[in-house]
């Protein structure tokens, strides 16, 4: 058995929008086991930038949120600036996007994806 992490969705809670969205990509794909990777990484204007993508698997360093029929992957190094968070899905006129809420960013750039602590 793997060493992975798993943990309950109030560290890290994902909204309806969210859900719907990744169960919309998951569909487009054709593989409803693609797991959500949230992370941060250094750059953007702010220091921290938050980063998505798909993943087939969950390494042994993953901890995985699984909500509503979903899992979203979060790294080691991420977790600490991700714990506590909100993944949201957001669609206006700019767009649309994935957007992490997040209590421990002092601040935030206006776009949303990249914050300091």
């Amino acid at each position: 058995m793997s060493d992975v992490n798993f943990f309950t969705p109030d560290v890290v809670t994902i909204t309806s929008e969210a859900v719907a969205k990744v169960k919309d990509l998951q569909a487009e794909e054709n593989n409803s086991s693609l797991k959500l990777r949230v992370y941060v990484t250094g750059g953007g204007c702010s220091g921290f930038q938050y980063g998505f993508s798909f993943e087939d698997t969950a390494t042994d360093e993953d901890t995985q949120v699984c909500f509503e029929g979903i899992t979203v992957l979060v790294d080691s190094l991420s977790y600490q600036y991700l714990e506590g968070s909100t993944l949201d899905y957001e669609q206006s006129l700019m767009g649309s996007r994935f957007l992490i809420k997040n209590p421990n960013a002092q601040t935030t750039c206006g776009c949303g994806l990249s914050f300091s602590i």
